[in-house]
């Protein structure tokens, strides 16, 4: 059985490192400082933010995924997710910067309900921000600032700013990784061609006659990417969401067979729509009508108004 180091509490992953922390919820640590570790394999209950300027020690494991850092790469992990490398007894020089907070410092603040914006805490870990040098800069300056406070001595101001500077530095990161999707526009517009030829392969296939409407989750697997981050990249480089895309792509799909003098239910079975009524709820949604209301236009020849 792996040995796993189980992270309740930032202390507890910091504490492995050799660092004893002056906050019990938060944990800032630079690596450097602690140097040599050992690896250690992660079970997290915690919030986890991991930047590796530079490391050599082949692959980490997160999640499902295997991953070799490169300079400036950030690694974001959420409670109830398992990351790191098993301790074999290596002693390992690491540098760069980690933030470990537990969901608790964030009770009765605006961060608690907003932490579920910042996706990228569920993305795979081939998904991860690989920062500029300016980036970078950012990143250790929040990381000082928050250290520095933690080291300030405890009053009832505290945890606010802390929280403060974490929702900042979420915020951040929030805009290095617009600027990686981006930069990465290229690569973007082929997995769009992707997403569109699997949409095509579904329904080509009959996948809808046995599975019913496909998801994005479908789809974020057979582009191997974490439905988030799938999601987020539809967002960024077409400015609609994945559902809606997938959602127009069958509305078009409905549109030709009714066209064709198929019946509203024969079009619900092809489409993979369980009940008739779902097809009508769906296409009322986003075309203003309901399918007999379209077939009732495109026998008076009007419609080109819809």
């Amino acid at each position: 059985m792996s040995n796993i180091l189980n992270v309740k509490y930032p202390g507890d992953y910091s504490g492995f490192l050799g660092q004893s922390d002056p906050h019990p919820l938060v944990s800032v640590i630079e690596f450097d400082r602690l140097s040599p570790v050992r690896h250690s394999l992660n079970n997290y209950d915690v919030y986890g933010m991991f930047m590796h300027e530079h490391l050599s020690v082949g692959d980490l494991t997160y999640g499902c995924g295997r991953y070799d850092y490169t300079d400036g790469t950030l690694i974001c992990v959420a409670p109830g997710q398992t990351g790191g490398k098993e301790d074999n007894g290596e002693l390992v020089d690491l540098d760069g910067w980690a933030l470990l907070f537990h969901p608790d410092i964030l009770h009765g603040t605006h961060l608690q309900k907003e932490i579920k914006n910042y996706t990228f805490f569920d993305y795979h870990i081939n998904e991860a921000l690989h920062m500029t040098a300016e980036e970078r800069d950012v990143f250790i300056s929040m990381m000082r600032h928050i250290k520095n406070e933690l080291e300030s001595g405890r009053d009832r101001f505290q945890d606010n700013i802390i929280v403060g500077y974490i929702s900042l530095l979420l915020n951040y990161c929030m805009r290095f990784y617009q600027r990686q999707f981006v930069t990465r526009t290229l690569d973007n517009s082929n997995i769009l061609v992707r997403f569109n030829s699997l949409l095509n392969e579904y329904y080509d296939s009959g996948m809808q006659l046995k599975h019913g409407l496909p998801g994005v989750q479908y789809f974020a697997d057979r582009l191997c990417m974490s439905p988030n981050y799938f999601s987020d990249l539809v967002k960024k480089t077409t400015g609609d969401t994945s559902g809606s895309h997938i959602r127009r792509f069958i509305i078009q799909k409905i549109k030709n067979d009714l066209a064709s003098g198929m019946s509203v239910s024969q079009v619900a079975y092809n489409a993979g729509f369980d009940y008739p009524q779902h097809l009508s709820r769906m296409f009322r949604n986003i075309e203003g009508i309901t399918p007999t209301e379209y077939i009732a236009r495109i026998k008076n020849g009007s419609i080109h108004n819809v």
